[in-house]
């Protein structure tokens, strides 16, 4: 497995992972499954400052084939905090894994490599924004270095039921003041 940029012909694959969460779960705030369309568009804005990382595996890996022929495993995005100059620096992160290969790895490389990339681009904080019943998701952004900082209670409301979120921080050691 590796990891690499987003690229346009990976839409369906990203579409194909995130739809399931969208419509079945309580992972994604979103309530509308993505068409083909909307994901394009969501991967040509994350092909710059706020990128996205998919995970690519062998021939024999679950997945559904993306770009350039490759079983896309997962992926992993930042996306900008807030809309004020003063938070340019600090970036949100999501991350999700395939159904089938979930446990295998994935969402840690996927965000140790984000982690890396966000460094990379001069950012000095990710935040994680984890529905509060999601423990994959939160033991993940912990065994990657996330430290919770806080709980919003009930702030979303999906198949009819309250939503807490809670939110994790990761600030990059070496440039902390």
């Amino acid at each position: 497995m590796r990891t690499r940029l987003v690229e346009v012909d990976d839409a369906r694959a990203l579409m194909n992972i995130l739809n399931p969460e969208v419509i079945e779960a309580s992972v994604s705030f979103d309530l509308v499954p993505k068409s083909l369309e909307e994901q394009r568009d969501w991967i040509l804005e994350h092909q710059s400052t706020h990128l996205c990382l998919v995970a690519v595996g062998t021939d024999d890996d679950v997945g559904e084939r993306g770009a350039r022929d490759e079983p896309v495993l997962g992926f992993a995005s930042f996306s900008p905090f807030r809309e004020r100059p003063a938070y340019a620096t600090t970036v949100e992160n999501s991350v999700y894994v395939h159904r089938g290969a979930r446990g295998l790895g994935v969402g840690e490389r996927l965000l140790n490599d984000l982690i890396a990339s966000a460094k990379e681009s001069g950012f000095h904080s990710l935040i994680a924004r984890i529905v509060g019943e999601n423990t994959g998701s939160i033991r993940l952004h912990e065994k990657c270095g996330f430290t919770l900082v806080g709980t919003e209670i009930e702030v979303g409301r999906k198949h009819g039921r309250w939503l807490d979120v809670v939110e994790y921080q990761y600030v990059m050691p070496d440039l902390r003041p």
